[in-house]
C-alpha cells in the first residue's frame, strides 16, 4: 500500500487502492486505518489517502543511521583493535537498541549478539547511554513503554532503580551494563551525539567478566568516550 501511494502522484480512494492491490475493501480499510493511526498514512477532507508525514522523519533518521555507521567506522574500527574486545554500534528504537555494526577481535569470546539484532534499552550499555542523554520529553515517553524484563538477576526490575543509573550515566559521560542482559559478560557504552547535541548513535565494548574486570573499566570507558567525542564532531557536535 505504502508503495502504491509513493507511485501516485495524486491522492488514492480506498476503491482505486483496493483495485489496484487486488484485495477486498474490508482488508484494505481495516490496514489504512492501523497505517493512519501511526502517521504513515494521511486520510484527506475528500476522502482519499496520501502518505504520511511520518515516513519523512522516518527517511531522514534511515539517512542518519547510514551516515552515523559511515562516520564511526574507522574511528570504531580503531577503538576495537586497540582495546581487543568486541565492538557494538547501536540505534535506538523505541524501547529497544538495534546493532548496526560488530567488530569482534581476534581473541574474542562467542558473543550472542549480532548486526540486526534488538535488545531492551534498559539492560544494555548503549541502550541506558542513549537513554540518559535524551531529551526529558523522549526519555520520559521510552521509560512509559519499558517492561523490566529481567533477563539475569542483575538486569533493572523497575523504573526507580534504572532512573538512579541514569543520573550516574549523565555524570560520568559513559554507561556500565554489569552482566544486566548476559551473565559472565561486562559492557561499557557511550553516546554519538548530533550537531544538536542529541544521542543519534551509541558504541560499546563487551568482554568476559574476567577480562573487562572492574577494575579496568575507568580506563576502557576514557578510550571509547574519546572515540565517541571524535565521531560526534564529523556530525558537527
Amino acid at each position: 500500500m505504502l508503495n502504491l501511494l509513493a507511485r501516485s502522484d495524486v491522492p488514492m480512494s480506498l476503491t482505486t487502492i483496493s483495485t489496484q492491490l487486488q484485495l477486498h475493501k474490508s482488508t484494505v480499510q481495516r490496514v489504512l486505518r492501523v497505517l493512519e493511526g501511526h502517521h504513515f498514512v494521511s486520510f484527506n477532507a475528500n476522502g482519499r489517502y496520501t502518505l504520511g508525514l511520518r515516513l519523512n522523519d522516518l527517511g531522514n533518521r534511515a539517512l542518519q543511521q547510514f551516515n552515523v555507521r559511515d562516520r564511526a567506522l574507522p574511528h570504531f574500527r580503531m577503538l576495537v583493535a586497540e582495546i581487543m574486545e568486541t565492538g557494538h554500534l547501536c540505534v535506538m528504537q523505541g524501547d529497544a537498541v538495534v546493532y548496526l555494526d560488530k567488530i569482534a577481535p581476534s581473541r574474542s569470546v562467542c558473543m550472542t549478539s549480532r548486526i540486526g539484532k534488538t535488545n531492551p534499552v534498559h539492560c544494555t550499555s548503549v541502550g541506558k547511554a542513549l537513554l540518559a542523554f535524551s531529551s526529558s520529553e523522549l526519555q520520559e515517553k521510552i521509560l512509559a513503554d519499558i517492561k523490566y524484563e529481567r533477563l539475569t538477576p542483575k538486569t533493572h526490575a523497575n523504573r526507580k532503580a534504572l532512573l538512579r543509573d541514569l543520573e550516574v550515566i549523565r555524570r560520568r559521560g559513559y554507561a556500565i551494563d554489569d552482566e544486566e542482559i548476559e551473565e559472565g559478560v561486562r559492557c561499557i557504552g557511550a553516546p554519538i551525539l548530533n550537531a544538536d547535541g542529541q544521542p543519534v548513535a551509541a558504541i560499546s565494548l563487551s568482554g568476559p567478566t574476567f577480562r573487562m574486570t572492574m577494575h579496568r573499566v575507568p580506563a576502557i570507558a576514557k578510550r571509547l568516550v574519546s572515540c565517541c567525542a571524535d565521531i560526534s564532531k564529523t556530525l558537527g557536535y
